[in-house]
């Protein structure tokens, strides 16, 4: 049974409240694996985030969230999260400096927070970010996204600003780092690019064992290339998806992949759909390949 004198001493402990420097906690968001699973071009927003350098597409918030319209982006100078533009236009980035182990959080809070900035400012930061809405609670999701890959970051700031001397420049540095990238036409989320050599990186909706599993089965084939002079050189992993990477012959340019392309598209879908188990050929090779692989948070 409580005494009077230790129900006293409860309530002096309550009026006095927390401890001199004490501050609340703040609540953890939980790692997401795959972030943007559910979200309609699922592999176009991680391939934006992962492997293509100027691109962006439109996006509108539901009626709940105001039904806006904002451009999701692959990155803004400085790696800020957000920005408004002199002429109103509200970019959000994917490639930024912050992750709270929920990137469809951390994009969701830098989108609600953008669209309440005055034109021509930036956002630069989101603080310490908590539970909450996702792109997949905000976003108008009837329709997918189409991606549009630019050859420069004049969307930064609009034409008419770039023509200032001051911002072109700016501009003019910032497109030096541009690696550049093209989508191959016919094939979802496969993007071909020059670094030195030419490269085809593939972003696919599958489970990334199952891709693993199917490149396997063609590799035992002799059949993994994706056109004439081509190889298959590893995989990485990402927002809980599997990128495939192929080096391709020297010079290839991304309109001349659109016809094998789309044929080995169909050869390595119906690979990853076979359920039967692995032989030892494509077990050995698939050991092989576990070795190329790298994983990216």
């Amino acid at each position: 049974m409580r005494t009077l004198a230790g129900m006293a001493k409860k309530n002096r402990k309550k009026k006095l409240g927390p401890k001199p420097g004490a501050e609340p906690k703040t609540k953890k968001v939980e790692y997401v694996e795959r972030p943007f699973e559910g979200l309609p071009g699922e592999t176009e927003i991680v391939a934006m985030r992962e492997v293509v350098p100027a691109a962006s597409t439109t996006l509108r918030t539901t009626e709940d969230f105001g039904g806006r319209e904002f451009q999701l982006v692959t990155l803004l100078p400085d790696f800020l999260p957000a920005l408004r533009r002199e002429d109103g236009t509200v970019l959000v980035a994917l490639q930024t400096a912050a992750h709270s182990g929920d990137a469809s959080r951390d994009v969701a809070v830098a989108t609600l927070m953008a669209l309440e900035l005055e034109p021509g400012e930036p956002l630069r930061g989101t603080g310490i970010i908590e539970p909450g809405p996702r792109l997949q609670d905000i976003l108008d999701l009837t329709e997918a996204p189409e991606v549009t890959v630019h050859d420069d970051f004049v969307f930064w700031i609009g034409e008419e600003q770039a023509k200032d001397p001051q911002a072109a420049q700016a501009l003019e540095n910032a497109n030096e780092s541009i690696v550049p990238t093209a989508p191959v036409e016919g094939v979802t989320s496969m993007y071909w690019c020059r670094m030195g050599k030419e490269f085809v990186r593939w972003a696919r909706p599958e489970d990334p064992e199952k891709v693993l599993d199917g490149i396997a089965r063609l590799h035992a084939e002799r059949s993994s290339a994706i056109d004439e002079g081509s190889r298959f050189v590893g995989a990485f992993r990402s927002c809980g998806l599997s990128i495939p990477v192929w080096e391709l012959a020297r010079g290839a340019e991304a309109d001349e992949l659109v016809g094998p392309a789309a044929a080995f598209d169909k050869r390595l879908t119906a690979a990853i759909a076979e359920d039967a188990p692995l032989t030892p050929e494509q077990r050995r090779a698939r050991a092989g390949l576990v070795s190329r692989q790298v994983s990216l948070r």
